[in-house]
């Protein structure tokens, strides 16, 4: 085989893979925004985004496909069940420049959860630009997180939406009702 000839089938092996670990994506994987009380942050709470695939151990291998096709991440035992394991990708860059592109490309056009993931995708670039850091930018943030899973599917947030509100907007604002929106975990999760 000539050089060009090995070369189109790396890359078509490696397009083969990206629509494999796509599929599993869809399947067992999960965008999530958790929001997470801090009492050194000065609203008492910060924004934590990330990209989670799990597996049992005896699959490391597709774990170890996304880690190598995203570049960055680590894989880690999950908590209470040492025989699953997690890939998780939280740097904010990361999400912005590969997660987010991968699943633009591969995922979305084909998912029933195309505003989950734009919502995901707002939060992280509205983080790049910084704007978590004033209590406006970080409660539209909050706001958008709750609204990732409206269906109600996955794990309920610990706190009404009001009370984080109220906490970040805390001398920012005037006394305003706040809307009423699902406490659900946002994410992005197992097919659901």
């Amino acid at each position: 085989m000539s050089g060009a000839d090995n070369q189109q089938e790396r890359l078509g092996s490696a397009e083969a893979a990206n629509w494999f670990l796509a599929g599993f994506i869809e399947g067992e994987g999960c965008l999530s925004v958790g929001i997470k009380a801090h009492p050194t942050c000065r609203s008492r709470f910060y924004v934590d985004p990330g990209f989670y695939l799990y597996q049992h151990e005896s699959g490391r291998k597709i774990l170890e496909l996304a880690a190598s096709t995203f570049g960055s991440g680590h894989i880690y035992s999950k908590s209470g069940s040492p025989k699953v394991l997690v890939y998780e990708v939280s740097s904010t860059i990361a999400l912005c420049e590969t997660v987010v592109p991968f699943f633009e490309r591969y995922i979305v056009p084909f998912s029933c959860k195309g505003q989950t993931f734009e919502r995901f995708r707002e939060i992280v670039e509205m983080m790049i630009r910084k704007e978590h850091l004033q209590p406006q930018g970080l409660a539209r943030i909050v706001r958008l997180a709750y609204e990732m899973n409206p269906a109600g599917k996955g794990k309920a947030r610990s706190r009404p939406l009001e009370e984080v509100l109220a906490r970040i907007l805390r001398g920012h604002t005037s006394d305003t009702l706040f809307e009423s929106e699902d406490m659900v975990q946002s994410s992005w999760r197992h097919g659901g």
